[in-house]
């Protein structure tokens, strides 16, 4: 790896200890019983809340929140970190999912181990200064002869931030030549895949309670993969505990080429090769009927849902308030910052928001309700009960608004639904992830961030003129 970027890596990851938040003026619990709390203390110890209420314990580290909401760490669970160097590029601005794919893979192949390590220090700080704890990140480039270790670059980084970090490790064995749409420089054989995936397992996968680091399988999409891989996938998934990660229902070209090559519609496909269950979400899953939602929710089957990126790509609207009426588990995230041109879970809440207003009227989710959808419902798809809410025993995960700042006045009717309704233009004031504070006063604290932005802007200069 080159350089690091940050302080005392190895202390911020394991160092225990205490923090307390104090006088919080308003607490989003987003717990069971959606409880808002005032004027409360919570107390942390090694990483877990300990308890909430007037707390008369010392701590180490204490935040001053007499002016702050408290909101629980939202979780991002679908990302593409390596795209985050291939955002706002004009010509692809105008283009739709397939074209846009096949445009960007003649970058995409040029990805290497500082590529990777660079983007995902970016994605994730971004994330991080805008309230997100948790990033789940889907890598399926992995060009040949780039070298290096390119999930551990991605967890190198996490650790840099103190980030709580899913990565997936991606795959594509459908090239060109055989009817796909990647190049064949970045496809790889399914034994290489396969020997691969159980090695990252093995070697990065936590699948204990309040772990950082975790991994999961995620063969890239029906049109760049094989059958045998993803059946094959979810065979090796299961034997090893971990969970199962796709593109599905994304767009209409997806929906004609597996009925065009396999006679089926996208679900009915994946389904056949074992793709259905509570270990399995969909990043998408925008192209469902009532019969394939009812499919997915009786099988507990998620979809991340990409408000934004589905938008810019003109992929369509996702049916998320009859996936929740159904019971579907439905989380959010950012999709990889090509199609999105950001990493910003917060934007992405407020975009939902609007978009199902505009689309569903009264029948959309409210703020509060798509808040929800960000930490217990990313949560539940990749299988956390410990996070996604403030209560004793879930992970000190969680974020802090000052909101006597200008843009949030008139705002505090209904802290609940404010970051939805009204939005925050800007970075949080604190994140705290693992019960160690991660961004004071709207910086990060482990890295320089001045650092990472010259030395990024470096990398992705050589990569794109390379």
């Amino acid at each position: 790896m080159k350089q690091r970027l940050f302080r005392n890596l190895h202390q911020e990851v394991i160092m225990k200890g205490t923090l307390l938040v104090k006088n919080v003026k308003h607490l989003v619990t987003c717990d069971a019983n959606d409880r808002l709390l005032d004027g409360v203390d919570v107390f942390v110890r090694d990483g877990v809340i300990e308890s909430i209420g007037h707390v008369e314990e010392t701590a180490e580290d204490v935040i001053d929140a007499s002016h702050m909401v408290m909101y629980p760490g939202l979780i991002n669970t679908h990302h593409h970190l390596y795209q985050t160097f291939s955002r706002n590029l004009p010509q692809v601005q105008n283009m739709e999912l397939f074209p846009w794919l096949k445009t960007l893979y003649e970058i995409w192949k040029r990805v290497d181990e500082d590529v990777v390590y660079y983007s995902s220090l970016t994605g994730m700080g971004e994330l991080l200064k805008t309230g997100c704890t948790t990033c789940l990140d889907h890598h399926y480039v992995f060009p040949k002869g780039a070298g290096g270790d390119l999930m551990g670059a991605q967890f190198e980084a996490a650790r840099a931030l103190g980030m709580r970090f899913h990565a997936t490790r991606g795959s594509m064995d459908l090239s060109v030549k055989d009817g796909g749409l990647p190049p064949d420089s970045v496809v790889q054989t399914v034994d290489e895949i396969l020997c691969d995936s159980e090695l990252a397992v093995k070697k990065y996968h936590d699948g204990s309670r309040y772990s950082m680091g975790q991994v999961a399988l995620a063969p890239c999409s029906p049109f760049s993969v094989t059958g045998e891989l993803l059946r094959e996938s979810a065979v090796l998934a299961r034997k090893l505990g971990v969970r199962l990660h796709t593109h599905l229902a994304e767009t209409r070209d997806e929906e004609q080429f597996t009925l065009s090559h396999f006679g089926m519609r996208p679900l009915a496909y994946m389904e056949s090769l074992g793709w259905t269950g509570p270990d399995v979400w969909y990043a998408h899953g925008i192209h469902f009927n009532d019969q394939e939602l009812q499919l997915l929710a009786r099988t507990q089957t998620g979809v991340a849902h990409c408000p934004v990126s589905n938008m810019k790509l003109a992929s369509g609207v996702a049916l998320i308030p009859r996936m929740l009426e159904l019971d579907v588990p439905v989380g959010l995230a950012v999709d990889g910052s090509a199609s999105n041109d950001g990493s910003n879970l917060l934007e992405e809440m407020r975009v939902a928001y609007l978009l199902h207003r505009l689309n569903w009227s009264r029948k959309a989710p409210s703020g509060y309700e798509i808040l929800k959808l960000a930490t217990r419902g990313s949560a539940r798809i990749l299988g956390r009960d410990e996070l996604g809410q403030i209560s004793p025993g879930m992970a000190a995960d969680f974020f802090l608004v000052d909101f006597d700042r200008i843009e949030m006045v008139g705002a505090q009717f209904d802290p609940a639904s404010a970051l939805c309704t009204v939005g925050l233009k800007g970075s949080v004031n604190y994140t705290v992830v693992n019960g160690r504070i991660a961004v004071r006063d709207g910086r990060l604290v482990n890295v320089d961030e001045d650092r990472i932005v010259e030395k990024a802007n470096a990398a992705v200069e050589n990569y794109i003129n390379g």
